[in-house]
């Protein structure tokens, strides 16, 4: 490989910034492809980079109580761009990081739009990359374009595997109404007033659940009927069918929130997290739909303090794709059958922009020491970083290979002894200061052969 020809990154999304990011800070050039505007997904409504469609939130900012939180830290100590920019563009929201989602985008591109060695080209890669490219990332997400998702099926005689991801609603703050809702975080959490939440009795979650279940849904095309949906991100209606007490212990939970202006705690609360830095929008939190759109301004105003509610975008659906990563994969991310395509993001099977993010990390991170003539340590697997990256390239079961979120049951366990009954409620932060020592010392190490 010559040091002069640059790296192809495909895919402008989070993972693909990322990776860029990545390989401009270690001093390699690359070019990054991005389809969109030439080409749309169902699920983009703009051309920006870093787009994020579902959700606002990159869930706990807690880094030692929380997985997410941790890989949060860990991505910051290393340079990352997504959290760099997620930080600037921060929202309130309680315990959560959370961001404006325009400012976000703006952030990221204006930061690779302004690298030297990183060229932006807006095109669609429809195939397999030239042959002439000897080093390529592809980070197109749950959305590849339907001629490179082939070829790559076709690449590596494997069945794509599918889920089905479904985008919560918008609404206008100004349209709820604050004499029946309220703002409290869960358990005091944040400044105490990060959410709005909408307070439901007995008989008015009970009817709104049986209008939920009853409401014109989409219709699945013929292709899609057998697709599984992510356990993450579940429609609320296929929660909703599974019986009627399944949201009041989910997105509806009333723990840990009490209406200031009554006595009594309500049955079920839906909260809505501020999903811009004005303010003026807010997500239905955990209300993922594939309602259609009229039965959506219906059934959700049912419910309390948003009879009224104008939205400003509704809930959707898109059919997502990734990779039999750990059968697939190797332990750098390349493809074993054609390792000169290294593969990152929700293609490769993580669940979440933070994770899909790392994955675009640990991918710009590989693909530089391999420019350079030079092997890639993985980061240890005590680590969030190097805990998610072994689960995809082989810890996980490719016989059951499913979506995953960054959890500590992803972590090697403690040494026995190290957690005991007196002290059980540490086990979390324990693992959180181990990984962190684990990545210091990681990041020391290629700092120190650097």
């Amino acid at each position: 490989m010559s040091l002069s020809e640059p790296v192809h990154v495909i895919g402008g999304g989070l993972a693909g910034s990322e990776a860029a990011w990545q390989l401009a800070r270690a001093g390699i050039a690359c070019v990054l492809h991005e389809m969109r505007p030439r080409r749309g997904t169902p699920a983009h409504v703009g051309a920006g980079l870093a787009e994020l469609v579902c959700s606002n939130s990159f869930r706990s900012d807690d880094a030692l109580n929380n997985a997410v939180g941790l890989l949060h830290e860990e991505m910051r100590r290393c340079g990352s761009l997504i959290l760099a920019a997620a930080d600037r563009s921060r929202v309130p929201a309680g315990g959560a990081l959370a961001v404006d989602r325009h400012g976000f985008s703006a952030a990221v591109e204006a930061a690779l739009g302004a690298e030297e060695l990183i060229e932006i080209r807006r095109e669609e890669i429809a195939g397999l990359p030239p042959d002439a490219w000897d080093s390529v990332i592809i980070a197109t997400g749950p959305l590849t374009s339907p001629a490179l998702a082939e070829a790559v099926r076709a690449l590596t005689g494997e069945a794509s595997l599918a889920f089905f991801d479904a985008i919560a609603p918008i609404v206008h703050r100004d349209s709820i109404d604050m004499e029946t809702a309220w703002l409290q975080s869960r358990y005091g959490k944040g400044d105490g007033s990060d959410y709005i939440n909408c307070p439901l009795d007995r008989p008015g979650y009970e009817a709104f659940v049986a209008a939920l279940i009853a409401a014109d849904k989409t219709e699945f095309h013929d292709w899609e009927k057998d697709t599984p949906y992510f356990e993450g991100c579940l429609p609320i209606e296929v929660m909703a069918a599974r019986g009627v007490e399944t949201l009041r212990w989910g997105p509806m939970k009333p723990v840990g929130l009490r209406d200031p202006r009554r006595e009594r705690g309500a049955y079920a609360v839906v909260q809505l997290r501020q999903d811009n830095a004005l303010g003026t929008l807010y997500n239905i939190v955990g209300f993922q739909t594939k309602l259609r759109h009229a039965e959506q301004k219906r059934v959700f105003r049912l419910i309390p303090g948003l009879e009224n509610a104008e939205f400003a975008r509704f809930g959707g659906l898109h059919r997502n794709t990734f990779l039999n990563s750990p059968k697939l994969l190797d332990g750098a991310l390349r493809l074993i059958a054609m390792p000169r395509l290294r593969f990152a993001g929700q293609i490769t099977g993580v669940e979440g922009y933070v994770e899909s993010a790392a994955i675009g990390l640990l991918a710009g991170r590989f693909a530089a020491a391999e420019r350079r003539g030079e092997t890639l340590v993985a980061p240890p697997p005590e680590t969030a970083l190097g805990a998610l990256l072994t689960h995809i390239t082989g810890g996980a079961d490719a016989r059951t290979f499913q979506p995953m979120n960054i959890n500590f049951g992803l972590f090697p366990p403690l040494p026995e002894g190290t957690v005991t009954r007196a002290n059980r409620g540490e086990r979390k932060p324990l693992l959180a200061r181990r990984a962190l020592a684990e990545l210091d010392a990681w990041l020391g190490a290629r700092a120190a052969a650097e």
